[in-house]
């Protein structure tokens, strides 16, 4: 197994997830640079809020390498920055989650948008950062339609109206009286998070919370 990884790491160097730079021995996913200069977010910097969720957390800024990490992951295929991604999350959730969610989810992409990428970025994060917890995450909301992408539109206004009756929650009894964590990647005006939630709300889930890996301003 250990010369199998070995030879891997020949072939394939390892990178950081954020900056994309080699890896140096030792380094388990983020180089000596990124962990130094990320721009993460403390106490109630790391907080948005939503119209149908009570709290959404993100560990870091939506800005430098963490704008690059996100956009080669979803842009890329780099999927297996999936594992550190969910790691700096579930660390999050840990610190200021802990023991205020009974079930994980995530926001899902249409069935179109998941065939032209080839996966769903929340749902891997969901699953990355449901390993590190401990728990599984459950597939819960559907997305019944292909959509503009919400970050080729303006304004808070047009992203809450694009997403508009697009979620489904098809087996309502996995939500009910649950107190719901969903994951997404980036928050930026709460949109897509918020009708996510409302839904989950409307199919009897107690509380929404939320999670995303950054926050772009003020908190899709």
């Amino acid at each position: 197994m250990k010369a199998g990884r070995m030879l891997l790491d020949l072939l394939f160097p390892p990178r950081c997830a954020f900056c994309g730079r080699l890896l140096p021995a030792g380094a388990d996913g983020i180089c000596p640079r990124c962990q130094e200069e990320l721009p993460r977010l403390t106490g109630s910097e790391r907080e948005s809020k939503g119209e149908f969720f009570s709290l959404c957390l993100s560990p870091l800024r939506y800005e430098g390498a963490v704008r690059q990490g996100i956009h080669r992951y979803k842009f890329k295929g780099v999927t297996a920055c999936a594992r550190v991604f969910g790691r700096v999350m579930a660390e999050c959730a840990a610190e200021d989650l802990a023991g205020r969610f009974d079930l994980v989810t995530w926001a899902p992409l249409s069935a179109k948008r998941r065939r032209e990428r080839g996966y769903d970025q929340a749902f891997l994060l969901a699953q990355a950062m449901s390993l590190e917890l401990g728990t599984v995450a459950v597939e819960t909301l559907r997305k019944q339609r292909h959509i503009p992408a919400q970050s080729g539109l303006e304004g808070a206004q047009a992203r809450r109206a694009n997403v508009l009756g697009v979620y489904v929650c098809p087996e309502s009894a996995l939500v009910e009286g649950k107190r719901v964590l969903v994951v997404d990647d980036v928050v930026t005006t709460g949109s897509t998070l918020s009708e996510c939630a409302r839904v989950l709300l409307t199919a009897g889930a107690k509380e929404v919370l939320c999670i995303t890996l950054a926050k772009a301003g003020d908190g899709k």
